[in-house]
């Protein structure tokens, strides 16, 4: 069962990182926590992912009133625990964590070009490009 759960003093320092190949799509975990709190006053959740009991990533999205949607900025899998769908299903749960907030109706992400991965699973969740592209990052977008 994977469940979130939000970053706190016991957590926060738990060792997650994915493969080589990867970091170049995804921020580290002290990244992520400081992009939390610099976006703290727009309702930023950042959480770990757990599996039973077990620390397997981490996610991070926050409101973005520019864009009148939520930013699903991070979420990663640590790659002693990916191709297992934790990263699906951490997903959805951050979805409907945010259609029960009920502040915007949308939800955008970025993923970089070249993260097959990602994209695969984003559109299998029902997110679809904008036709936007930021220097490397594609712009996918979800109504809720």
């Amino acid at each position: 069962m994977i469940y979130l759960e939000d970053i706190n003093e016991q957590n926060w320092r738990i060792p997650l990182a994915v493969s080589k190949e990867q970091e170049k799509y995804i921020s580290n975990p002290m990244k992520i926590l400081a992009r939390a709190y610099a976006f703290r006053n727009n309702g930023s959740y950042a959480c770990m992912i757990y599996a039973e009991d077990e620390p397997v990533g981490m996610a991070l999205y926050y409101g973005c009133p520019e864009m009148d949607a939520y930013d699903l900025s991070q979420i990663f899998i640590d790659e002693r625990f990916q191709r297992k769908g934790y990263g699906k299903e951490a997903t959805i749960l951050l979805i409907d964590r945010m259609r029960a907030e009920k502040k915007y109706d949308k939800v955008v992400l970025c993923y970089i070009e070249g993260n097959e991965v990602a994209k695969s699973m984003y559109e299998s969740i029902g997110f679809r490009h904008t036709g936007e592209v930021d220097e490397d990052e594609v712009v996918m977008e979800l109504y809720l």
